[in-house]
């Protein structure tokens, strides 16, 4: 358990309600305006209902508990499912962000990557040609929700609740930067865009951007599946801002911060594939990490900064 005893403050339960019902209304504004729907009786919609009905269930039975490990699995389930809700609520925000969007720019991106002397082609043929490079980029890329859950289950273990809402507060900061800049630079990625002929080894990502994203802009895709969401944003990559926040919020995790470390670090070295994106895109998302992960320390330091002034009041 850390000695400091501010490991512990974390934002209140008022502050994180009032956070998460903003970003629900953002969210549906988006929808409204991009004149988009969701299907509340879809089936595809149940293992998120019951998610939503039983965690809060789980976590004030836990708490009432009041042992040790009962205050942890609540934490547990509290950082869970707050994770959960966030990435949701990002990849369905991003389908209106792409419906609102004019134009690609791929070619902008791709000519950055040629002054950054990056041949995305020469990437792809090689992983292409070997199984072995294939089966560890997915295992890789698709680590983006393995890694946050061992995070937050160490900070629920360690009791460092700050941290915890640290890391969650810049994900939420780096989503909303992230759709920000991809409203103003839409691209289908370079697997689209470069690559002609057969395909040799179809990368996790597929081929989604060129038919949804127009698909979206003439409005002749108006429901939104959240079952079947797909990755949408280009520049900035999401993957490579998750993978710098891991990363960061891994050095507060004593022994495991080497094997967090390792496992993000796989992730931003299979996104280019895997992700099929452009290296600008990787070196913009991980700008937007740092700055996310900047803003929410100011936040979680004021935070603190308050409960210790309420204390000595």
């Amino acid at each position: 358990m850390p000695s400091d005893t501010r490991a512990a403050i974390g934002f209140s339960g008022g502050q994180v309600r009032g956070a998460v019902l903003c970003a629900v209304a953002a969210c549906a504004l988006l929808l409204w305006t991009a004149g988009l729907t969701i299907d509340p009786l879809a089936h595809s919609n149940i293992p998120y209902y019951a998610i939503l009905a039983t965690a809060p269930l789980l976590r004030l039975w836990c708490l009432r508990d009041g042992r040790r490990w009962g205050v942890i699995l609540a934490q547990v389930v509290e950082y869970y499912t707050l994770f959960m809700g966030m990435a949701l609520i990002g990849a369905v925000s991003s389908y209106p962000v792409a419906a609102m969007s004019e134009g690609f720019a791929d070619a902008g991106l791709q000519r950055v990557d040629e002054l950054l002397q990056f041949d995305w082609l020469a990437w792809y043929r090689t992983v292409a040609a070997h199984r072995s490079l294939q089966l560890l980029g997915i295992a890789a890329y698709q680590s983006i929700f393995l890694t946050p859950a061992l995070l937050l289950g160490w900070f629920a273990v360690t009791g460092q609740r700050r941290e915890a809402h640290r890391f969650l507060a810049a994900f939420a900061i780096a989503a909303v930067i992230t759709l920000s800049i991809y409203s103003q630079m839409p691209a289908v990625g370079p697997f689209s865009y470069l690559w002609h002929g057969p395909i040799p080894y179809m990368p996790v990502s597929e081929l989604w951007q060129p038919d949804i994203i127009p698909a979206l802009r003439d409005h002749s895709l108006t429901v939104v599946d959240v079952g079947q969401l797909r990755g949408l944003v280009s520049a900035p990559s999401f993957h490579a801002a998750s993978a710098t926040l891991y990363i960061a919020a891994a050095q507060r995790c004593g022994p495991l911060r080497w094997w967090l470390t390792a496992i993000a670090s796989a992730m931003l070295l299979s996104t280019p594939v895997e992700g099929t994106h452009y290296l600008i895109d990787l070196i913009l998302g991980a700008g937007v990490a740092l700055v996310a992960w900047f803003l929410a320390t100011l936040l979680i330091r004021w935070r603190v900064r308050k409960v210790e002034k309420d204390v000595c009041a």
